[in-house]
């Protein structure tokens, strides 16, 4: 925008307001608006391309070995997702190197107890939650509906040690409520910033 006329326009929301409003107030919720809508549709995008290669791999023969592949390549863009612009660039390389790995085991373990003909119904589902949730994606049964697994992060800060990203998920098999740990990421002293940030 033209630097006279966001002058304007700031000039203009100010007088009629009467100063209850101040530009920097409306800039940074339309800012944070055009985020959201940002970040929903790469989320929407991402998921219907998924969901268009399933429709090809059930019209086709199923390969398994590509299959999870792909779920892994959804399950890394979830998580960059999650993490924003200002946590990624930190971690990026830590979570290549420990969780990713860890995450594809916890994936080929689930498809190994889900049955064959189930394995090609597996789905990444949800746009991971931002603020300070855990959520990061669940994978469910994209005929039944139901959750099989849920990776989450979450913020740990013991004392005198700095915050830490504790990476893990839950399975349908134990009602969700064990812990499996994909690993921890250490972040600094100073308190993270908020999930896609």
């Amino acid at each position: 925008m033209n630097k006279w006329l966001r002058k304007s326009l700031f000039i203009m929301v100010s007088i009629l307001t009467f100063g209850l409003v101040t530009p920097t107030q409306l800039m940074n919720s339309v800012n944070a608006e055009n985020l959201q809508d940002r970040d929903a549709f790469e989320a929407t995008a991402a998921e219907n391309s998924f969901t268009q290669k399933n429709r090809f791999i059930e019209e086709s023969e199923f390969n398994r070995d590509q299959f999870m592949e792909e779920l892994m390549n959804q399950a890394e863009i979830q998580s960059y997702q999650k993490f924003g612009t200002r946590i990624k660039p930190v971690i990026e390389n830590e979570f290549r190197e420990i969780i990713l790995p860890n995450i594809e085991k916890a994936l080929d373990e689930t498809a190994s107890q889900v049955p064959e003909e189930d394995v090609k119904n597996l789905t990444i589902t949800e746009q991971p939650s931002a603020g300070h949730s855990e959520k990061i994606f669940n994978i469910k049964n994209r005929e039944t509906g139901k959750d099989i697994l849920r990776f989450h992060v979450r913020r740990d800060n013991p004392p005198k040690e700095g915050y830490w990203f504790n990476f893990h998920y839950h399975t349908c098999y134990d009602n969700f409520q064990s812990h499996h740990d994909l690993g921890s990421i250490y972040w600094d002293k100073n308190t993270p910033p908020k999930w896609m940030s």
